[in-house]
């Protein structure tokens, strides 16, 4: 664990790293369509970005945790409510699909749709069909927000799916590599503890700050 702490400054400088492994001039010519799963993930992804024309998109998620235990992830829905189960800890905790499903409802109606309205004035999420798609995070501790986000994109038939990620642990990479076409990464770690730990620096994202990102890109797309 400690050869890893702090190995990236901050998410600029993961970006510049990660730049090196992605092959920019495909990303450039091809026109992939870059998709943050995270807040954090969308200044990665910004930074990844740059100058290029390619669109910048944020696929929100919301995470579904356990009856009495708010610590705890058992499931994971997105935007369009595809929905990817921890079977292992719901079996574990005899917890009922209907609370499951309540939950992902209730995230949907009450926050997510919330951030689409907010973020992006009530637009729902491109189709991706027949697109090339690279989804980012800042790291990856047990690989559900790259899941879901997958499965969403995967239902709409893309051409290509891509994922790049600073950090994440060594069984998430051989889950992940699975059900993508490459994964650019850093670092696979077998003793991942917390994607916080291995930045220097990792600022929490703001209301402003997200809403600069996306205002910047679609100035910079005009």
């Amino acid at each position: 664990m400690q050869k890893y702490k702090h190995i990236l400054l901050d998410r600029e400088d993961a970006a510049q790293k990660l730049r090196d492994v992605i092959p920019m001039q495909k990303l450039k010519e091809e026109a992939w369509n870059i998709v943050a799963v995270s807040k954090g993930g969308l200044e990665l992804a910004s930074f990844i970005k740059g100058k290029l024309k390619n669109n910048l998109q944020i696929l929100f998620l919301e995470a579904i945790v356990a009856p009495n235990n708010a610590e705890c992830e058992v499931a994971r829905v997105s935007e369009t409510e595809e929905i990817v189960l921890n079977e292992e800890l719901i079996n574990a905790f005899e917890i009922q699909y209907d609370y499951i499903y309540g939950e992902a409802h209730r995230k949907h109606e009450e926050d997510i749709l919330s951030y689409i309205y907010k973020y992006r004035k009530g637009k729902p999420f491109p189709f991706m069909q027949n697109e090339v798609v690279l989804l980012v995070d800042e790291g990856s501790e047990t690989g559900s927000k790259f899941m879901t986000a997958l499965k969403t994109i995967l239902a709409q038939k893309p051409k290509a799916v891509y994922i790049a990620t600073p950090v994440l642990p060594s069984d998430v990479l051989e889950l992940l590599e699975t059900f993508v076409d490459d994964i650019f990464f850093l670092y696979d770690i077998d003793d991942y503890v917390e994607t916080a730990l291995y930045y220097e620096n990792l600022e929490t994202m703001d209301d402003e700050k997200i809403e600069e990102i996306l205002s910047k890109d679609l100035k910079d797309n005009r």
